[in-house]
């Protein structure tokens, strides 16, 4: 019987982790004001011709705004040190990087930031959490 090691978290391990559940609370809210937008002003957004995932920008709107909200409260439950927290950040920041993937006709450039933010977070995320955790 191999009882589990503790030993002390690793500084950047832990900051990686800190940067993770802040940067998912500034993506939710950067998603959920472009969820505002498509739902207010539908008109601003314009499509391109002739593409394949071609939504109603009313109905991209509601994704993004409760897609948002999801992720402010992922990176919530992350930042208080839950370990469902991450699995819930994973999941959010990938599922984040798809629906802006799929919104990339609508605002490219924008689009195209979001993607890299969600990779970021997944980055952050995956790279060192036994370290963050202290577990041997």
């Amino acid at each position: 019987m191999s009882e589990t090691q503790y030993r002390e978290p690793s500084g950047w391990a832990t900051g990686a982790i800190l940067f993770a559940g802040i940067m998912m609370i500034v993506l939710g809210i950067f998603e959920a004001f472009q969820g505002l937008a498509a739902i207010v002003e539908d008109e601003l957004f314009v499509v391109t011709e002739n593409y394949i995932l071609d939504f109603d920008v009313t109905t991209w709107g509601w994704i993004h705004l409760l897609l948002g909200l999801l992720v402010i409260f992922g990176g919530y439950a992350l930042l208080a040190g839950r370990t469902w927290g991450r699995i819930l950040g994973l999941i959010l920041a990938t599922v984040s990087a798809i629906v802006n993937f799929m919104w990339i006709p609508y605002y490219p450039f924008w689009s195209i930031l979001m993607i890299a933010l969600a990779v970021w977070v997944i980055w952050a995320l995956t790279s060192r959490w036994d370290q963050a955790t202290g577990r041997a």
